[in-house]
């Protein structure tokens, strides 16, 4: 529409007394823009034109997603295409917008020979309000207002050229320099070149084969992640529990995947440093499956564990899914209590002639073995340990990390330490023989306060070339420096493990 000169003026000038105001919102745009190029400075590659051939997940016959526990996923998509001959480009979408374009491995699977890339690009300057405006430094921008006009609202558009945009555009308008954020909305004639809706690769292509190809493109992503967690519950006697594992797997990639394979390997991948980036956003959503026993295939692969769900799934960006991985009944648990001496001598400084205490450690120890309903390679995982009480509620026990096991090999979980065990040693002899030779004598006592019997697990470091002379408890050399005793102690009972022992240094 076409505005009388002085009352367009009047009106578009009657909005300096607000630019002070909304020169705030200029902060909105990037702030780091000394570095920047004038448009018309700008030397950018062509936008892809209509001619070029585009594929999307509509093309998508096939997904596969292996996962690393090292904060990266191997992607592979296969996808049936229909493409000229010769050489053309092509807008491969939908990929995860943390790709490593390095790592990309473009190739027809049905004629490998006949489709090669010539040149490959990854688009990631993607389309957003303050790129685009940008982009349009130089040029002209219609600008959009809103106004009361006798209780009517009306728009008004008015032609202006952007001078600057940094930190906040600068306009000119006629004859008039204008800054602040001067309108309600802008309208650009359309996208500048490099300005992406979502991640591409831009790749040119020579085909000299069939016209219909089924092409697969693979690549390393980042911010994809999984690890495993387990809930032991555990029986009110202490002796059998129920293991649950599940996978977590946590996507922040920027882009979804739909119906597809997954698979994750476990195991400690090498891998080369890494250049510093920006961490994803914290998953917003949680998504538990329905436990089902065997989802997972096992196999061993290379020096990891691989393990394939049997069925495909869905994993959404920003979400983090969790699968049942094993679940183990009654499985055999034995409760250990530990005691382990220090490598100082049992003096207390502040009070001389008084023990010292030592923490009684509690843990629940079982084998990952096939007859107990478990014997599949566990990856490393935080173990939530629960157990019932009296009246048959489930409490939480303690929590620990266990490292990648084997299968046939023991697990051992340290719950925490024990309320109504104690231990206090002591020091109560220390005699030099000879030159070398010096004899010491130690004393621990154990007593239990709960309402039945425990077995406690002594571990004692000794050094120099050491020789038992004499212990109240039978000992076993667990080490070159070091001797285990195993002590029972009787419910609101205590217990002296006594020893004596001769060493040369």
């Amino acid at each position: 529409m076409k505005i009388p000169g002085n009352a367009a003026k009047f009106r578009w000038f009657g909005l300096i007394s607000i630019v002070a105001l909304l020169a705030a919102l200029a902060t909105l745009y990037p702030a780091a823009r000394g570095n920047r190029v004038y448009a018309w400075q700008e030397k950018e590659a062509p936008r892809p034109n209509a001619g070029d051939q585009a594929t999307s997940l509509n093309d998508q016959t096939d997904l596969n997603v292996t996962v690393y526990n090292s904060n990266i996923a191997l992607i592979r998509d296969v996808r049936n295409l229909a493409l000229p001959s010769g050489t053309f480009r092509l807008k491969f979408m939908d990929i995860a917008a943390t790709v490593n374009p390095a790592t990309v491995h473009f190739r027809s699977l049905n004629e490998p020979d006949k489709l090669g890339v010539i040149e490959q690009n990854y688009e990631y300057d993607l389309l957003e309000p303050a790129k685009l405006l940008h982009k349009y430094v130089g040029k002209e921008v219609t600008l959009v207002r809103s106004y009361q006009e006798n209780g009517t609202t009306k728009r008004e558009e008015i032609k202006a050229t952007l001078l600057s945009d940094n930190n906040g555009p600068v306009w000119r308008i006629g004859s008039d320099i204008v800054t602040g954020v001067y309108s309600e909305s802008y309208r650009f004639p359309e996208v500048p070149p490099n300005l992406y809706e979502r991640p591409t690769l831009l790749m040119s292509l020579e085909n000299s084969g069939a016209r219909k190809q089924q092409v697969e493109a693979s690549y390393l992503a980042n911010n994809l992640s999984w690890s495993a967690d387990y809930v032991l519950t555990v029986a009110r006697d202490d002796k059998n529990a129920d293991l649950d594992g599940w996978v977590t797997v946590v996507n922040n990639s920027g882009t979804a995947f739909h119906n597809a394979r997954l698979q994750l390997v476990a195991g400690e991948l090498n891998r080369l440093p890494q250049a510093p980036g920006v961490r994803g956003d914290v998953a917003r959503e949680m998504v538990m499956s329905k436990a089902a026993p065997t989802q997972f295939q096992q196999e061993a692969f290379s020096e990891y564990h691989l393990y394939s769900l049997g069925r495909k799934t869905s994993v959404e960006d920003k979400e983090t899914k969790q699968i049942s991985l094993l679940q183990g009944s009654g499985v055999p648990v034995e409760k250990i209590f530990i005691v382990n001496g220090q490598s100082y001598y049992y003096r207390n400084q502040q009070n001389p002639g008084a023990p010292l205490k030592d923490p009684v450690m509690v843990y629940y120890k079982f084998k990952n073995e096939e007859k107990a309903g478990l014997g599949i390679p566990l990856p490393a995982g935080n173990v939530r340990v629960y157990q019932k009480d009296s009246k048959g509620g489930i409490l939480f026990a303690g929590e620990d990390h266990i490292d990648h096991t084997p299968k046939d090999e023991n697990v051992n979980i340290h719950i925490g330490n024990a309320f109504d065990v104690v231990a206090e040693h002591k020091q109560t002899d220390y005699k030099r023989i000879d030159t070398h030779t010096w004899e010491m004598e130690f004393e621990i006592t154990l007593r239990n306060h709960k309402d039945a019997p425990v077995t406690v697990q002594v571990n004692e470091p000794i050094g120099g070339d050491w020789e038992m002379l004499a212990s109240t408890y039978k000992y076993t050399k667990t080490a070159a420096f070091a001797a285990q005793f195993i002590v029972p102690v009787a419910k609101d009972g205590t217990a002296v493990l006594k020893y004596r022992i001769r060493a040369r240094w």
